[in-house]
């Protein structure tokens, strides 16, 4: 069979079950007459990953595709060129472009993003009802989830994608631990404000409520699983895929936390349609270029900010402040500006570690209000300069 034959073959048989369309077999189209294959990575292993091909699933070496960006490197959910059938060792010689990544900053102080899933259409964001919910670490979340882009312009899109290249969703497990019907409404409430125009699910896959309406939500192009350990993301793999694939231990009861029974990300073709990205549990949830995503998720304090009377107020002590006046009358929840306030900070600062001239004006900025904050002390004080 040519290799031109095994990329329209692909299209239609056990690829297209794994995202393959017509847009990456355009893209992969000039490697295809060099005699490659196309595959798409389910596991990235130490140098090594599985990647599953028209002939079934390879293992191969990603060794020619290390590349000094840490962004760069082979990540679950990449389209890639591989050896063909024969070959001994197999090598990924070439990614394909992505569509979309979901990137957040290391702990590293070299100012590094660590891509976490590639080619996603939906962001899945599980919360256990079992804790107590931490609406900050679910804005986090979704200001990630929407600045899920390459800044490439994607061949194909599906229908449902965000702007900035996914959808997100928050689905609340583990609900059948709050079983009163009131209370439930309650807390999705409470995180639909926090989440302005996100759907929120609650699934108890103890008892498959709400199952019917995730499947449905995922039963098309690629859905990653994020959350903290213990959210119950591997119970809900499970349960999308019919069968205890992924490995599951119980929360502790102290504080519901997990215990890192997911150490990889592995990617799974679900049976009713649509694929599947399972991820470890995340301690730290660094932001990473997203400014778009915090804007996005607190739309209503950008909206606000448009009627201020200065374009570059802070929402601070400025006069004619829209947001602050917001804030005054009870429209805005102090909450909510707190966490944009931090997250914006965050994310200036994390960009400023990699952009001189950003770094210069915020110390520029920074100075600046510490002197005024200093002569605004001096003057109620008494001590006029």
């Amino acid at each position: 069979m040519s290799s031109s034959s095994i990329s329209s073959s692909a299209s239609s048989h056990s690829l297209a079950a794994y995202g393959w369309d017509e847009g990456w077999e355009a893209e992969f189209s000039p490697y295809a007459t060099q005699g490659l294959v196309p595959g798409r990575v389910v596991r990235v292993d130490r140098g090594l990953c599985d990647v599953v091909t028209l002939f079934g699933t390879v293992r191969a070496d990603t060794e020619f595709v290390v590349p000094r960006d840490p962004m760069k490197v082979v990540c679950t959910g990449d389209w890639v060129a591989v050896d063909p059938e024969g070959a001994n060792p197999r090598y990924v010689r070439t990614l394909l472009p992505r569509r979309t990544a979901f990137v957040r900053s290391t702990s590293s102080k070299r100012s590094e993003g660590q891509v976490l899933a590639t080619n996603i259409d939906r962001v899945i964001i599980c919360v256990s009802l079992a804790a107590e919910l931490d609406y900050g670490r679910i804005e986090r979340f979704l200001a990630l989830a929407m600045s899920c882009s390459t800044g490439e312009a994607p061949l194909h899109k599906s229908a449902d994608s965000w702007e900035s290249g996914a959808q997100p969703v928050v689905v609340l497990t583990k609900a059948d631990l709050v079983p009163d019907p009131v209370t439930l409404a309650h807390l999705v409430q409470d995180v639909e404000t926090a989440a302005p125009g996100v759907p929120v699910l609650t699934v108890s896959a103890l008892h498959d409520d709400g199952l019917d309406v995730l499947v449905a939500t995922v039963g098309d192009g690629t859905s990653v699983l994020l959350g903290q350990s213990g959210a119950g993301k591997s119970t809900l793999a499970n349960a999308l895929l019919g069968e205890d694939v992924m490995d599951v231990r119980a929360a502790r009861d102290i504080d519901g936390k997990g215990r890192h029974t997911t150490t990889t990300r592995n990617l799974l073709a679900l049976p009713g349609g649509g694929v599947l990205i399972d991820t470890p549990g995340l301690r730290g949830v660094g932001l990473w270029d997203a400014e778009t995503g915090v804007g996005q998720v607190f739309s209503e304090i950008e909206e606000l900010a448009r009627a201020c009377r200065f374009h570059d107020c802070a929402h601070e002590s400025e006069p004619g402040c829209a947001v602050l006046a917001a804030l005054e009358n009870g429209d805005l929840p102090v909450r909510r500006l707190e966490s944009y306030r931090k997250l914006m900070r965050e994310n200036q600062w994390i960009t400023a570690k990699t952009d001189q001239r950003l770094r210069a004006e915020l110390r520029k900025e920074w100075k600046k209000r510490g002197a005024e904050g200093k002569a605004a002390m001096d003057a109620k004080r008494g001590r006029w300069r």
